[in-house]
């Protein structure tokens, strides 16, 4: 190999450039920081788009970190050679200048809010301890006792809602300079109360939490917070005037999270790959944020790294298994006849219009299909391909799925949903019109279940043939078998009863993209079966008596037809 080893799941810095893992360089992100000036600023991105990782690396540039005896140390090596290093005096001056309190919230997704809580404090503990050094200067005298009760996890709750404006203004009584404060996953304890029903108590939580970190903050030199959903200011950042959202449909900062094209490129370069560009862009690339077209590092880096060890390795949906994907389930569940439809055409690689706003709260996600729309498009489930303000002044954005790995976990969620339905659904009248021939209460019933599900797959015999072999599978006394090589060709479907005394069923299926010829190509679908001889099988397994179904989908709708062995049509 030779090449760098590729850091999954490595999100400290340090570690990352320390231990020689692959980087793509992301630092001239700390250039537009100083350049624009933000005095708050919060970056909304999906999950697993290295938002951590740079919090990281502003952290090791910013920071003026000191040993637990208070020595200066010195981070210039982990840029070297990096593009923040070509930038000039007047930024590199910047580095290693500030104070900086950095905290994560992902811990406090907890059952109930007292175990929220109790994690926060222990961020906010554990980052009190980091700087703890401060405390041998006589300055901060006054200030020990309630530095040492927060340190310790002792303090009241007011001291932990007021904990990061204090630790700031001891910074900066240290220092002689205001603090830098980086939150990362500000919203994921929001996200979990909500879920888990104690969304106010931690909501009011964070806003003590923010407000004085952030509103009446005269410690406080500049601030970065990430999150996946701006929570409006409202609800959180309550008189906040000085916050700047930053969500992806902003053009500023467009290219740090994630991977751009060039980026990927690259990798594959590097790495020997180039061959299966094609291949990673097809499944993981598709975002667009503000003006530029993303990857998905996460799943990048994964099948990458798969790849290096099994070049013939098939892509995988990685970012389905960092979540439970709860959001698409739920867009689902509330599906009516109109939502389906939509889902079915983006499905497809088709695209809808909706109307976008940034300003919904976790609690709000789920009062209208509007605002789950927004929430799916924010926290990257579709991707924006086009946009224009309507009469109403409401901003529509063009929404598609933005790639097979996106559309495999709505695959995956709505066959899941669809045979849970389908367990608790009687088939009882499905079965006994099968096995009677009654074709038409089969066509009936196969229509009924077409016009309640969502399609996940675009409208091929492939589909219609996994759906019925699902549904007769359960049919008691009987065994369903798919696909079976038999006389001049491939039977699409057998139903054997267990009984060789009893009639086994031939089905064969077909599709077709208009209404009128449904009829037809149900008996198309019944001269294949005699042409190809499909029945020398089920005579091979010592079964004399059969019958043959066609059946043949137009969309949502079914024309069943029946003949027995040895019918002709006339």
């Amino acid at each position: 190999m030779n090449h760098k080893p590729l850091p999954v799941g490595v999100d400290n810095f340090e570690h990352l450039i320390t231990r020689g893992y692959y980087f793509i360089d992301k630092t001239w992100f700390m250039k537009e920081l100083l350049d624009k000036k933000g005095s708050v600023n919060l970056f909304t991105r999906p999950r697993r788009f290295g938002k951590t990782l740079n919090m990281s690396m502003l952290q090791y540039f910013f920071e003026d970190m000191r040993t637990d005896s208070g020595e200066k140390k010195d981070n210039t090596y982990l840029f070297e050679n990096m593009r923040i290093m070509k930038t000039g005096e007047e930024y590199l001056a910047q580095m290693g200048r500030y104070p900086v309190i950095s905290l994560t919230l992902k811990d406090a997704k907890q059952p109930d809010f007292e175990l929220a809580y109790e994690a926060v404090k222990w961020q906010i503990a554990d980052e009190y301890a980091r700087h703890q050094y401060i405390l041998q200067d006589a300055r901060l005298s006054a200030e020990k006792d309630q530095y040492m009760d927060i340190r310790m996890r002792r303090a009241d709750r007011s001291a932990y809602n007021n904990s990061i404006k204090f630790l700031s203004q001891c910074l900066e009584t240290y220092y002689g300079k205001k603090a830098v404060i980086l939150i990362d996953e500000y919203d994921v304890p929001l996200e979990n109360a909500f879920t888990q029903n104690f969304y106010n108590e931690m909501v009011n939580f964070i806003r003590s939490l923010f407000e004085s970190a952030f509103k009446t903050n005269s410690s406080l030199e500049f601030a970065v917070i990430t999150g996946c959903l701006r929570i409006s200011k409202e609800s959180i950042f309550t008189g906040l005037n000085n916050l700047e959202v930053i969500s992806i449909l902003d053009w500023n900062y467009d290219e740090y999270f994630g991977f751009t094209e060039e980026e990927v490129h690259r990798l594959c370069r590097d790495c020997g790959l180039e061959q299966k560009y094609d291949l990673i862009k097809e499944w993981y690339n598709g975002y667009l944020f503000g003006k530029t077209n993303v990857y998905n590092p996460w799943s990048v880096i994964r099948y990458v790294k798969a790849l290096i060890s099994h070049e013939d390795e098939f892509p995988h949906s990685y970012w389905a298994n960092t979540s439970s994907n709860t959001v698409v389930r739920k867009l689902i569940d509330m599906a009516d006849d109109s939502v389906k439809s939509e889902l079915e055409h983006l499905i497809n690689g088709g695209t809808v219009e909706k109307p976008v706003h940034e300003d919904i709260t976790y609690d709000e996600v789920y009062e209208n299909m509007d605002n789950l729309w927004n929430f799916m498009f924010f926290t990257g489930y579709f991707k924006k391909v086009d946009e224009r303000i309507g009469e109403d002044d409401m901003r529509y954005l063009t929404l598609m799925i933005p790639n097979r790995e996106v559309r495999y976990i709505f695959r995956e969620k709505i066959m899941a949903w669809f045979n849970e339905k389908m367990k608790v659904r009687d088939l009882t009248r499905l079965h006994t019109a099968f096995v009677n021939k009654d074709t038409q209460t089969l066509q009936e019933e196969l229509t009924d279940i077409l016009y309640e599900t969502i399609s996940s797959f675009d409208e091929s015999e492939n589909y219609y043939h996994g759906l019925v072999a699902g549904l007769l599978s359960g049919m008691k006394g009987y065994r369903t078998k798919s696909n079976r090589e038999t006389g001049k060709g491939r039977c699409d479907l057998f139903v054997k009863p267990i009984s060789r005394r009893k009639e086994a069923f031939i089905v064969e299926f077909k599709a077709t993209k208009k209404i009128r010829e449904l009829e037809k190509r149900a008996e198309e679908a019944l001269q294949q079966i005699d042409d190809k001889k499909y029945v020398l099988e089920l005579e091979d397994d010592g079964y004399d008596l059969s019958g043959n179904y066609g059946i043949s989908f137009c969309g949502k709708d079914c024309c069943v037809m029946f003949r027995e062995k040895g019918q002709t049509t006339e």
